[in-house]
């Protein structure tokens, strides 16, 4: 063959290969959609509520969004560094069903703060920056058309500054509140007498870069706490302030702020004795203190069941190494995890390589074959964004603001644009598979009986799971409460016309579902139904 027929073959096999490969990737699963175009501001906190609104949060000091207040609105803020009146908007509400959007009002710095639902569906928001510090705010949701807005608490604040905390809803309904930067204390919502109690662990957990900031904690069946921070866990009793277990070491760097991998507490199901704490991906150390963009993320996840006696750590690798990635408790037990980048550490222009592809991490599959590579989306998500599950099954996906103040021309711009992505359980081939719900309760009480009727179009086989999601408040890669139960049920028996009728069985108690507003999912062959919401107390 002469060379200019060689280089022909060569070109052609080039060519099919690059065929393959684009085609591979238009075949992963998941679909991605842009709902909003310019929101206005860049959300570093999201939380979704039991209206089907969503409530983004963004720091105050940031001079001008792209968002006005009303008019006779604006607010005077003598820390902010560009601007002391400010008429722009660093909070607002979203309404899934029209994506429209309507700015709220937010007076004291949230930067880097921490969040939780109460009981009572009302938003608790504490600490942050600067004002903020130690600041508690609340807002009562409401749906697109009300009046609802944030509340600064003028009566009561934090005992100690709480600046990368991490909130907690607890099994009577209160609200712990972990750590922070030089905070190596715990306190609680509502106020206790004591205050501020020592938690020697975070100081322990403590490095040269602090990875011990927004610690990863986890409500545990028991009623104790599972408590990760930089390489170390511990499973501690906030009733007495002591640990009753140190867990084995995680290998592979440090994992909390600023060197950013992310945590889940897989499904809790069966008799709920059983809790198994899943921790992904992290920055190299050193990273943040060189303020190096580029030096690889590590891919290595731990997994570990914290209720079991002799607890260990079972390595596993994603398909990519990963920083500032989110993971997110889908309907069915499975995790997603998305948005991120594959070099550099937490921080204001500190990372590189965004990581596009989301990845499936399927909890039930052999060691080795946990991984599912996803279809890739376009729009870079790293310092300062969220991922939160919708009632729908999508996630949304908003914020990255890599920058000091906004700033669009860059090669990693702030983002203004709010995606879903929709994983591949809602693919038209599923839909005829897809339950809906046309009955249950609006409030169940705990370890109470309760039915709850669903349609199918094609006739149900197996067992239709009901699974209890909880909203929690997403930051900094990761979702403070997030919580999946997959509840007890019987088989789903006919009721005629397509309808089927399933008998559920509430948490037994609020160490395996604190009380609150959850997103009740039925789940047909690992295909989740548009949920609705339930009060469980």
């Amino acid at each position: 063959m002469d060379q200019t027929s060689l280089l022909a073959t060569q070109l052609c096999s080039f060519f099919i290969i690059l065929f393959h490969l684009a085609n591979s990737r238009a075949d992963l699963p998941g679909t991605w959609e842009l709902l909003v175009a310019d929101a206005g501001i860049a959300s570093m906190h999201t939380v979704v509520t039991r209206f089907n609104t969503v409530i983004l949060l963004d720091r105050t000091n940031i001079g001008p969004s792209r968002k006005l207040l009303p008019k006779g609105h604006c607010r005077s803020d003598k820390n902010d560094a560009v601007l002391k009146l400010d008429c722009y908007a660093h909070s607002i509400l979203l309404d899934l069903q029209t994506n429209q959007i309507r700015p709220l009002k937010i007076l004291t710095d949230t930067w880097c703060s921490s969040g939780q639902f109460l009981p009572n569906g009302t938003l608790l928001q504490t600490g942050g920056d600067l004002d903020g510090y130690k600041k508690i705010r609340k807002l009562d949701p409401c749906d697109i058309n009300g009046s609802c807005d944030w509340v600064e608490l003028n009566d009561v604040e934090l005992t100690e500054g709480r600046w990368y905390a991490t909130n907690q809803i607890l099994p009577d309904g209160s609200v712990i509140i972990v750590g922070g930067r030089g905070s190596n204390t715990v306190e609680f919502y509502p106020k206790r007498t004591n205050g501020a109690v020592s938690f020697p662990f975070l100081l322990e957990a403590e490095d040269t870069q602090m990875d011990n900031l927004y610690p990863y904690v986890h409500l545990l069946p028991n009623g104790h706490l599972f408590v990760f921070a930089n390489t170390k866990a511990v499973m501690y009793d906030y009733t007495k302030n002591i640990v009753l277990t140190v867990y084995p070491q995680l290998d592979g760097g440090p994992r909390n702020y600023p060197s950013a991998g992310s945590s889940v507490m897989l499904a809790l199901q069966g008799d709920y004795s059983n809790a198994e704490i899943v921790i992904c991906g992290g920055a190299q150390y050193g990273a943040f203190l060189e303020r190096s963009s580029d030096t690889p993320a590590h891919g290595s996840c731990g997994r570990i069941s914290a209720t079991q006696p002799d607890p260990v750590w079972v390595a596993e690798d994603m398909p990519y190494g990963r920083i500032m990635g989110d993971m997110v408790m889908l309907p069915n037990g499975d995790v997603l995890i998305i948005n991120g980048a594959m070099s550099g550490t937490q921080g204001f222009d500190m990372a590189s390589n965004p990581c596009l592809n989301p990845v499936l991490y399927r909890p039930n599959e052999p060691l080795g074959l946990r991984f599912m590579v996803l279809n890739s989306g376009t729009v870079p998500r790293m310092y300062h964004s969220t991922a939160n599950l919708l009632p729908d099954g999508r996630v949304l996906l908003a914020g990255s603001n890599p920058h000091v103040f906004y700033k669009f021309d860059a090669e990693f711009p702030t983002e203004l644009r709010i995606e879903a992505f929709s994983p591949e359980y809602l693919g038209s081939d599923k839909a005829s598979i897809r339950p809906e719900i046309l009955e249950v309760p609006e409030t169940v009480r705990f370890g109470a009986g309760f039915d709850v009727v669903v349609s199918v179009e094609l006739p149900v086989v197996g067992i239709v799971e009901v699974n209890l999601a909880s909203a929690p408040f997403a930051t900094h890669s990761f979702s403070q409460g997030q919580r999946l139960v997959k509840l007890a049920v019987t088989s789903a028996l006919p009721d005629g016309d397509g309808r089927y009728r399933i008998g559920c069985t509430a948490p037994p108690n609020g160490m395996v579902a604190p009380p609150g507003y959850y997103m009740v999912f039925a789940v047909n062959q690992g295909v989740p139904s548009v949920a609705r919401w339930v009060h469980v107390s």
